[in-house]
C-alpha cells in the first residue's frame, strides 16, 4: 500500500497530493484568533466535511465546485482507514484566488465594532440606527486578503480586490473580482434563505474560489461550516445584543473570558462545542 503524507497543513485541514487530484482531510483540530488550540474536538472533522458536501451539492446550480468524491472507496487504499472515513474529500486541483470572500447578512462581530465607530463596515456606508445583530437591508460583500497561519487577514475594498487579483492574473482582475462578488452574494442568499427555513440564521460566512484548467471560477476549500460561518438559532433571535451561536463563537467567548487558559479548553467546553456543531448539521441536513 502506498503511503501518503500531507504536503500542506492548515489550521484544521491536511492536504494530500493524489496526482491529478487532491485529498483534503478535516481533522478534529480547532482554531480561534488564528491560533490552533491544544485540544481536539472529537468528530468535528467529519461534521465539517459532510456539511461542506451538503452545501456544495446544494449550490451546484450557481457555481461549479471542486468536489470529486467524499467516498473513501474512490480514493487510494491508504485513505480506506477508519481515521479517514467521513472526513476526506477528493477534489480537483485549482489555482486558488488570493482573496477571502466574506459576505455579511447581519451586523455583528468586527462589523458591528466598525459600524459603531464610523457608520461603515469595510468602507461600505450603512443606514443609521442599526442595532447589534440587526439584519442588513441587503447582504454586503467585504473581501479580505488571505493570511498565513498566525497572521491576520486584512480587509480590503472591492476595488482593492481587483488590484490584488490583477497582480496574479494579469488581464483578469476585474473579471475575477466580479465573479467572486456575484457568486458569493448569490450563494449566500440561496443558502441563508434555506437555513432560515430550518431554524438557523447565517449571519455571515466566507468562501474561497479558484480557477480550474479551463479558466473557470470554481468554489473550493470548505463551505458554510460552523468554522467558516456564524450560525445563530432563529428561535429567540433578538436584535440589540449578541446572539447565542452554533459555531465556534462559543469557544472564542470562553477564551476571551479566560485569558490565562493557554489556549486549552476544559472538557465541558469541548463537549458543548461538538454538540452545537452536531445540532447545526442535523437541523440543516436531516
Amino acid at each position: 500500500m502506498k503511503e501518503f503524507t500531507p504536503f500542506k497543513e492548515g489550521k484544521v485541514r491536511e492536504i494530500y497530493d493524489n496526482g491529478d487530484s487532491l485529498i483534503m482531510v478535516a481533522t478534529d483540530r480547532i482554531s480561534a484568533f488564528d491560533v490552533i488550540l491544544k485540544n481536539k474536538v472529537e468528530g468535528k472533522g467529519r461534521i465539517l466535511t459532510q456539511m461542506s458536501k451538503f452545501w456544495f451539492d446544494f449550490t451546484r446550480d450557481i457555481v461549479d465546485n471542486h468536489v470529486i468524491s467524499t467516498d473513501t472507496a474512490d480514493m487510494p487504499e491508504f485513505f480506506r482507514q477508519p481515521k479517514f472515513e467521513g472526513r476526506s474529500m477528493m477534489c480537483r486541483k485549482l489555482r486558488m484566488l488570493p482573496v477571502e470572500c466574506i459576505v455579511r447578512g447581519y451586523i455583528t462581530g468586527s462589523g458591528w465594532a466598525s459600524y459603531q465607530k464610523t457608520g461603515e463596515v469595510c468602507g461600505i456606508d450603512l443606514p443609521e440606527g442599526l442595532r447589534e445583530s440587526d439584519k442588513l437591508p441587503e447582504p454586503i460583500y467585504t473581501p479580505s486578503t488571505k493570511a498565513e497561519i498566525g497572521d491576520h487577514d486584512e480587509n480590503i475594498s472591492y476595488k482593492e480586490s481587483i488590484a490584488v487579483l490583477e497582480r496574479e492574473f494579469p488581464g483578469h482582475g476585474e473579471e475575477y473580482a466580479a465573479a467572486l462578488r456575484d457568486n458569493t452574494i448569490a450563494i449566500y442568499k440561496k443558502c441563508a434563505e434555506y437555513a432560515l427555513s430550518r431554524g438557523i440564521i447565517i449571519a455571515d460566512t466566507k468562501f474561497e474560489f479558484g480557477i480550474d484548467d479551463e479558466g473557470r471560477v470554481v468554489i473550493g476549500d470548505e463551505m458554510l461550516t460552523p468554522d467558516s460561518s456564524r450560525f445563530w438559532p432563529l428561535e429567540g433571535y433578538e436584535p440589540g445584543k449578541s446572539q447565542p451561536s452554533f459555531d465556534k463563537q462559543f469557544v472564542r467567548d470562553w477564551l476571551k473570558a479566560n485569558p490565562d487558559s493557554g489556549y486549552e479548553l476544559p472538557d465541558d467546553v469541548i463537549e458543548k462545542t461538538i454538540a452545537k456543531y452536531q445540532e447545526a448539521y442535523d437541523l440543516l441536513t436531516k
